[in-house]
């Protein structure tokens, strides 16, 4: 994926996005239990009882997961992994494979050493922005199925399942409604993207040029850590809007999600679920780029012989 300058060309772009493709779903069936705990946490409202504030439902990464499991089943903590890979196939194809010949493209054909940092930057906001465009609606899909949680008894789900969320968003909502969130959805995608994949080139770039280091699992392990670190820490605050306003309609807007968040719950609300979310892309990067790295050494070993 993230190739140095001599080999920019040496894998097409469709090995590049089937490569992509495939370690972004490999990614998502090991992480999404946490994305599970994580949309949940960020949900989750300051619950108002008759003589005072009552204690959340939900505590923690591992107490989320707990809580799930335990009213639910285990089968909850998968919820909305079929929007989920419906979402990694199309983003996570796009955005990963098109990073290389964009960052190309903003620096021209004929350049030569290292890629600037404000170039891999601007590929990945680039990149990230036209790709979650076109997945929205896997992403407001997803979202739906996992912020339902335990319903009381004879009440009957929203969605029976993906393809069901699908057409009754667009029967009961419009065309358009696959598209909600859309503005802070392009800005905390954009954001991450550009996040993980210039921090991913430039860490394992910086690694590579340590003594000792080569381009194996341990670079990769640890450029894939730094990528999902740098993501969180940027991108958790419009990453608590984006699921806010898939999960629930009452917000007109990005900014009066924001503004009732901070009005209603306070500024650290914009970082609720933050460690979850770094287990989740901190895990999810780590497995995706090594993934993704062996992927891509396999598809050029066919495309070359």
């Amino acid at each position: 994926m993230v190739a140095d300058s001599k080999s920019k060309s040496d894998i097409s772009f469709a090995g590049t996005f089937a490569s992509s493709a495939f370690a972004a779903s490999f990614a998502e069936i090991c992480t999404i239990p946490l994305d599970t705990a994580k949309v949940r946490l960020q949900l989750q409202k300051k619950a108002i009882a008759g003589d005072g504030v009552a204690l959340p439902k939900y505590r923690g990464l591992l107490g989320t997961v707990g809580t799930i499991a335990r009213e639910e089943g285990l089968s909850a903590l998968w919820k909305g992994i079929v929007p989920g890979l419906h979402r990694q196939c199309l983003f996570g194809g796009l955005r990963i494979g098109l990073y290389e010949p964009v960052k190309n493209l903003y620096v021209g054909k004929d350049f030569v050493g290292d890629v600037p940092l404000s170039k891999k930057i601007l590929a990945g906001l680039t990149t990230g922005a036209l790709a979650i465009t076109i997945a929205n609606p896997t992403d407001l899909v997803k979202v739906r199925l996992q912020a339902e949680g335990k319903l009381p008894p004879g009440v009957p789900r929203r969605y029976s399942g993906a393809l069901n969320a699908y057409s009754t968003i667009v029967r009961q909502e419009g065309v358009g409604a696959l598209w909600t969130g859309i503005g802070p959805n392009i800005a905390r995608n954009a954001i991450i993207n550009a996040a993980e994949l210039a921090s991913y080139d430039q860490v394992k770039q910086t690694i590579l040029k340590i003594p000792g280091f080569t381009d194996n699992i341990l670079t990769h392990l640890l450029a894939g850590l730094g990528a999902g670190f740098f993501a969180v820490c940027i991108g958790s605050p419009v990453d608590v809007v984006k699921s806010r306003m898939m999960g629930d309609s009452a917000y007109k807007s990005t900014l009066d999600c924001f503004v009732k968040t901070l009005k209603n719950d306070g500024p650290l609300a914009f970082y609720k679920g933050f460690i979850p979310n770094f287990g989740r892309l901190g895990s999810w990067n780590v497995i995706m780029f090594l993934t993704l790295e062996q992927a891509k050494k396999f598809v050029k070993s066919i495309e070359s012989s």
